[in-house]
């Protein structure tokens, strides 16, 4: 899978950096709200190792409430813009809203990556095809506002491949090319503690998929729990996770803590070799 100037490769995990252009994220509280702010942050962290940025405007924290797509893009497009002025980095836009998507395709932005799996908006789907960017499409139990309100499965792994599955056979439909399409298990997204570390652990079975797997762990609730420690002090943390799930075969980690994440690739890789 090509992503902007970027080649996902076997083997290599591509380290795609966090940028949350939002004043409720539960990783970050609001830092990089400012354009200007924001840009800089997108900048360092590719400069730090990132291979992508994940840009996005809305918190879909659990309880998180909507934003309208005017908010949503008054935040997102001049940062993306700036971005792209100042660095071929490839760029994600983490939305679930068509509109979004667009503006931030027109605005520089390589991938779109939606949370719903194209579920929320109609027109997600076919503007996939339509642009033939990549575009990951993530499992998640109910809405960001109610999913951890009890989540639950019969058949935790089964279920979840199953909606990939589905996902996929709908963006082949709907014209996006099969090889563009990437899949997310969707880490903390109407799952509990004891489904994450599932998740991890059997993530070589999504394999059958087919599709790069992207994973997001980083500085999440149930890391938190298990270790009895604030969101800002979760990176060892999150490096556990990381490690499982590249042996898994996640090919996208999705993170806030960059720099690090880049060394801890690099010893792990020259382990592997």
């Amino acid at each position: 899978m090509r992503i902007g100037s970027f080649t996902l490769r076997h083997g290599r995990p591509a380290i795609m950096g966090v940028v949350n252009v939002t004043p409720d994220s539960f990783s970050d509280g609001g830092r990089f709200v400012d354009p200007a702010c924001a840009i800089e942050h997108a900048l360092r962290l590719a400069d730090c190792g990132a291979d992508l940025l994940d840009i996005g405007g809305e918190s879909t924290r659990p309880g998180a409430d909507p934003v309208d797509t005017g908010e949503e893009l008054e935040r997102v497009i001049p940062v993306i813009e700036g971005v792209r002025r100042a660095s071929r980095v490839p760029i994600s836009i983490d939305t679930t809203k068509a509109a979004v998507g667009r503006a931030a395709l027109d605005a520089g932005a390589d991938m779109l990556n939606d949370i719903s799996a194209g579920r929320f908006d109609a027109g997600m789907l076919p503007l996939a095809a339509e642009s033939g960017v990549p575009i990951c499409l993530m499992h998640m139990q109910g809405m960001p506002r109610t999913m951890q309100a009890a989540p639950h499965y019969g058949d935790l792994i089964g279920e979840i491949q199953e909606f990939l599955a589905d996902a996929i056979n709908r963006a082949v439909a709907a014209g996006v090319n099969r090889g563009a399409v990437a899949v997310d298990p969707g880490i903390g997204f109407g799952k509990d503690a004891r489904d994450n570390i599932v998740i991890l652990k059997r993530l070589a079975e999504f394999a059958r998929l087919e599709a790069p797997i992207l994973i997001g762990t980083s500085r999440k609730s149930f890391i938190g729990k298990m270790l009895d420690l604030d969101v800002d002090k979760r990176l060892e943390g999150t490096l556990a996770t990381l490690a499982v799930a590249i042996e898994g075969g996640a090919a996208i980690i999705r993170v806030h803590d960059v720099a690090a994440t880049a060394r801890f690739m690099k010893m792990y890789l020259a382990l592997r070799a």
